[in-house]
């Protein structure tokens, strides 16, 4: 992996990581300051690899790097010095700290602080907002992009949210066996944005950004892995991300656009991650809780049967009936429009997707575009071009010209 390809990686899968355990190191109430000295240990990679090379273990040199850091905060900051806890002046007397970024404490550090950062003393769009930060790496217009919000808006939630936490004295522990429900909802919508932010990305000029999905699927393991999170929505969840990531090989051409569902190659679906989809959609049918997660990953599933089969259209509509009945969502509602064509016909299809009005959304302008295609061709162009004006990356206008250029 090149220098500028390699630091964007690192910065999006450590430095959740190395502020995770700086936070539980210092508390909750210094996250600010966990979140600078990961900040600065970003900064230092890119004054010094440029010079001195990629170091042979670029993240054992980041933790090296961020201890350091957070000894020098320690030792030469008054203010931080009579903050800190008496406790942890006790453990430093000795004028080093210790602090344990191995493995197990990694994993242990992010897990723990997920359900701190998801406590219900904060409202729910600022708990994605700061997990989606601290957590995931997202900058500022990624999750206002996430959120469908403005910057002003998340900054302002962000900072309200983090004097919550002081506020509240959260501790970064894993919470009580009947606490972990409570907060688990939360922390599956974080994960969940996360990974649609990657594979519908808008922020960026990519219409795939497989590192922000990966790091998803990284967290959900987690949570699958841990004996209180090892739950049905979380398994559904997972399998719902392995189902679609086993399509990321077709889903893009080799000049970066998009390859829609019916014209991608069935070759390079991905068959080891359709049937960790298949394993973990097992798993999460245990029990009787019937997530959105559940149906979702059910769609996803008929979608890597390649067989374009009345019954397979038909299993997957009515997977969004039942979809719109517990999670209601325009967007939902306007992929049901796709298969309700495959099942009663296209003028069907446009008579309940034009109901829906979704007319800021190039989306909604996209589908009635294929759907108008060779019933109305001038309305289809019409939708084609509003659908041009509306998206926002250079990809997905290309494949509306290329949709237009059909006509």
């Amino acid at each position: 992996m090149q220098q500028q390809e390699l630091i964007p990686h690192l910065f999006r899968t450590e430095f959740s990581r190395i502020t995770a355990v700086l936070c539980k190191h210092f508390g909750m109430e210094h996250i600010e300051l966990a979140e600078d000295i990961a900040g600065e240990t970003f900064l230092a990679a890119l004054e010094t690899w440029p010079y001195k090379g990629i170091p042979e273990n670029p993240a054992a040199w980041l933790y090296t790097v961020a201890k350091n850091k957070a000894a020098n905060h320690y030792s030469r900051l008054q203010t931080f010095r009579a903050k800190i806890t008496p406790a942890l002046q006790q453990a430093s007397s000795g004028g080093e700290i210790d602090i344990d970024l191995s493995d197990r404490n990694i994993t242990d550090s992010q897990l723990q602080m997920i359900f701190a950062i998801c406590h219900p003393a904060i409202p729910p769009e600022a708990q994605i907002g700061l997990a989606l930060r601290i957590l995931c790496g997202f900058g500022i217009d990624e999750i206002a992009n996430a959120l469908l919000t403005n910057k002003e808006t998340v900054n302002k939630r962000l900072y309200r949210a983090r004097e919550k936490l002081r506020q509240e004295k959260v501790e970064i522990t894993f919470p009580a066996p009947g606490e972990v429900n409570r907060r688990l909802e939360t922390v599956l919508t974080t994960l969940y944005l996360l990974f649609n932010e990657g594979y519908y990305s808008e922020s960026q000029g990519a219409v795939l950004r497989e590192e922000l999905c990966l790091e998803a699927m990284r967290l959900t393991y987690l949570l699958a892995g841990n004996e209180s999170t090892n739950l049905p929505p979380v398994n559904a969840l997972l399998s719902l991300m392995c189902f679609h990531a086993s399509r990321f090989p077709a889903r893009k051409n080799d000049h970066g656009e998009i390859v829609l569902y019916h014209d991608q190659d069935e070759n390079l679906w991905n068959l080891e991650l359709i049937g960790k989809g298949a394993y973990y959609l097992h798993r999460a049918s245990g029990g009787d809780q019937l997530s959105k997660y559940h149906i979702e990953a059910t769609i996803a599933y008929w979608h890597t049967v390649k067989e374009d089969s009345a019954e397979k259209w038909e299993n997957i509509l009515q997977l969004y009936n039942r979809l719109l009945t517990i999670a209601y969502s325009p967007i939902a509602a306007l992929n049901r429009t796709f298969a309700l064509s495959k099942t009663k016909g296209k003028p069907a299809a446009i008579a309940e997707a034009e109901k829906l009005a979704l007319t800021d959304n190039h989306y909604y302008h996209t589908l009635l575009g294929e759907l108008y295609t060779g019933i109305d061709n001038g309305k289809a162009r019409i939708h084609l071009e509003a659908a041009s004006q509306l998206a926002k990356t250079e990809a997905d206008k290309s494949t509306i010209r290329r949709m237009l250029e059909g006509l």
